[in-house]
């Protein structure tokens, strides 16, 4: 970065000018758009959210363009496009000649939280283009912008291959995984696969009841929160989150083998994902009140750890989703979930296809879990030089 302080010293050593976010940009309010209206297609549709709303046949934005959510629970959000995208429930903001779009993006992503604060709106949050275009930013010489934009690129790089090794191994094993566990493959290898509703092989139970945010400070006994279950295909039971149980109170502990589901999200994609308890414990466990229970009648012909990556299983998964419903968030039918299937197949070949799925799982493990922690480095880092690099002495008359 020696060369941009040298060009600081050189063309701007009295510092630089601040001016109005509105008089550097070209700021244009998104048009309508709803999946009635508009064919499926590739161009991302940007709206409320921090990813595409759908995908659509048409754009209304060309090149480099910095969005901004307009409303909802990302209302503020800011991101760059460098592609054809259709701008919905959300504004756009481009530099003008002589001022760099991408500049101009690194510097609003260092201002994030002002911009979230500037969220209006009681219901449903909105932010728009007068809540920031009174925004004084710093603009030096155009060289010198270009020259920030090279080094913070150079950051988003490194951490975007990162990222897509990390998915690259998340998706190896999934596509593993779900190869072993199609019924297809079950059937050729074990023989008839016999396929049974859930509401035959066991019984859903709720967790938590009755529970005030107090209760979960100081608490006396561990309880699974809705992360452990999202995150982990078999129960994190050496946790330290604790919930208050009084002496002689009702409440459902979870049990070995017991299956645990998320009850909800933004997306009915994302809902019930499913952890299993496959350790033998004495404590005794208690599950929040956003995830549930399923408990088979017998464990005899069951697997836990077999079971444990079944559920996530495309095939499974599938049939799960589609018992979701809502519109802003969904949730699961513990009715509907008692129609989903799953393959009923000899104890022996449960274990078998359990101990292959390990050593697969534990072998990507190792490296998933190093690279999350590799990519926060290096977003603290970038972080870090980002806001080193867009922090200026403002010039006085």
């Amino acid at each position: 970065m020696s060369k941009i302080d040298e060009l600081i010293r050189e063309k701007c050593p009295n510092g630089v000018n601040f001016l109005l976010l509105k008089d550097v940009t070209e700021m244009k309010r998104g048009t309508p758009a709803t999946r009635n209206t508009m064919s499926e297609g590739a161009i991302p549709v940007v709206s409320g959210g921090k990813e595409p709303a759908f995908y659509c046949n048409v754009s209304n934005r060309e090149g480099e363009t910095i969005t901004v959510a307009g409303s909802g629970a990302g209302a503020g959000f800011v991101k760059y496009w460098n592609e054809p995208i259709f701008v919905n429930d959300a504004f756009s903001v481009k530099g003008i000649s002589g001022i760099s779009t991408k500049y101009i993006y690194y510097y609003l992503a260092n201002i994030q939280d002002k911009i979230y604060s500037t969220k209006t709106g009681g219901g449903i949050p909105h932010v728009h283009i007068k809540n920031i275009e009174n925004f004084r930013i710093p603009v030096p010489p155009l060289d010198i912008q270009k020259e920030i934009v090279g080094v913070l690129d150079s950051f988003t790089e490194l951490e975007a291959e990162l990222e897509a090794e990390l998915e690259a191994r998340r998706k190896q094993y999934e596509h593993y995984r779900d190869q072993l566990l199609s019924f297809e493959n079950l059937s050729a290898e074990g023989g008839q696969v016999e396929l049974l509703p859930l509401g035959e092989l066991g019984v859903f139970y709720g967790g938590l009841t009755g529970k005030t945010k107090d209760d979960f400070n100081g608490g006396n006994s561990k309880f699974i929160t809705y992360k452990n279950v999202y995150s982990n295909i078999a129960l994190d039971i050496d946790v330290d989150d604790r919930v208050k149980i009084e002496e002689g109170e009702k409440q459902r502990t979870i049990e070995y083998g017991d299956v645990l589901f998320t009850g909800s999200s933004e997306t009915p994609d994302e809902c019930g994902f499913s952890s299993v308890l496959t350790k033998r414990t004495d404590e005794e466990l208690y599950l929040n009140s956003f995830c549930f229970i399923f408990r088979f009648n017998d464990l005899k012909n069951v697997d836990p750890e077999f079971m444990k990556h079944l559920f996530r299983s495309k095939q499974i998964r599938y049939q799960i989703g589609k018992t979701a419903s809502g519109v802003t968030r969904f949730n699961v039918s513990k009715q509907m979930m008692q129609k989903v299937k799953i393959p009923i197949i000899p104890i022996e070949e449960q274990k078998r296809i359990a101990s292959v799925l390990d050593k697969f799982y534990a072998i990507n493990k190792d490296i998933i879990i190093g690279l999350p922690a590799e990519i926060e480095a290096r977003h603290k880092q970038y972080v870090y030089y980002r806001d080193k690099l867009l922090t200026f002495k403002e010039k006085t008359a």
